[in-house]
């Protein structure tokens, strides 16, 4: 066999095999950039700045300023550390209450309505993205204040007292982070509800599978990438967002999110906010690099 033929069959010859071949390499090159350009950089610059000793006056040098990573979280004038296990907290609650609510949606558009109408409910699931994240919240603002048509609906029909309140408490921030991102939920869990055989459902159930059964070894089990995707989009957002907390909590419910905004643009205390939000990446990446072995990933690309 000729140098031409075995190099044809490997794929790798001249001519339209070795154009072939250019393509995904030169992808590659432009998807490694842009993670080296807004992943990357940003990441090893906030971490250049976290090491830095100065103040907005003077400026800021590299000092190789490792002790502010340790002084962070015993400082008492500053709890970081209850800012910080607070953001979790609002985090794994928003989470749970997105897949709560956002797993029957999801199944509901996959499984129980025609094709016709599965885009327009999407649509539906969606539509609060089309007015700004910061406008949305503040007008739950206007909707949980004390003078509100919720608490004095609920005033109104006796279920609540004279100073019963929401605005400013655990509770509304945790119910403004599931609300914005409930959308981040139900869309990847009906990616992979979609590619469900529901004739699985029907032969667990010829097996003598209970309806319960049948769902929590075939449909559960068969979607839980989708699950583990939607995850990854609300823990984070949550963890780590401002917004909620700002605008519908109060003094008991200050998060990390403020304490890192509050170091940047109040403060401009650049060192402070950048290892602050170093240590929430990498808090964030333990916490979800364990859930990841426990869960399990092999089949995350298929929502790709």
């Amino acid at each position: 066999m000729t140098a031409v033929g075995t190099a044809a069959i490997a794929g790798v010859g001249t001519g339209p095999g070795r154009r072939r071949l250019r393509v995904p390499f030169l992808l590659g090159i432009v998807g490694t950039a842009y993670l080296c350009v807004f992943f990357v950089i940003p990441l090893v610059s906030g971490l250049i700045v976290s090491l830095m000793s100065g103040n907005p006056d003077d400026g800021y040098t590299f000092t190789w300023n490792v002790g502010i990573y340790s002084s962070l979280f015993v400082d008492p004038q500053v709890p970081y550390l209850t800012f910080l296990l607070r953001s979790l907290w609002y985090g794994v609650a928003a989470t749970i209450a997105t897949i709560l609510v956002g797993y029957p949606v999801a199944y509901f558009i996959a499984f129980r309505v025609s094709p016709r109408w599965k885009n327009p409910l999407l649509m539906l699931v969606f539509i609060s993205f089309l007015v700004s994240f910061v406008i949305r919240t503040d007008m739950w603002a206007f909707v949980l204040a004390s003078q509100g048509p919720v608490v004095t609906t609920l005033q109104a029909i006796g279920l609540a007292g004279k100073d019963f309140h929401i605005l400013g408490t655990s509770g509304a921030v945790i119910f403004g982070n599931a609300y914005n991102d409930l959308a981040f939920m139900v869309l990847p869990i009906y990616a992979a509800l979609e590619r469900i055989d529901p004739r699985l459902g029907e032969a667990a159930n010829d097996l003598y599978a209970g309806k319960f059964r049948a769902f929590w070894h075939t449909t559960l089990t068969l979607s839980r990438s989708g699950i583990f995707a939607g995850v990854l989009l609300v823990f984070i957002d949550c963890v780590g967002d401002p917004v909620n907390s700002a605008l519908l909590g109060g003094t008991n419910t200050y998060t990390i999110g403020q304490a890192i905004q509050d170091a940047y643009s109040g403060n401009q205390q650049y060192n402070v906010a950048a290892a602050l939000s170093t240590v929430l990446m990498v808090v964030l990446g333990i916490i979800l690099f364990i859930y990841a072995r426990v869960s399990g990933t092999d089949d995350l690309e298929d929502l790709v």
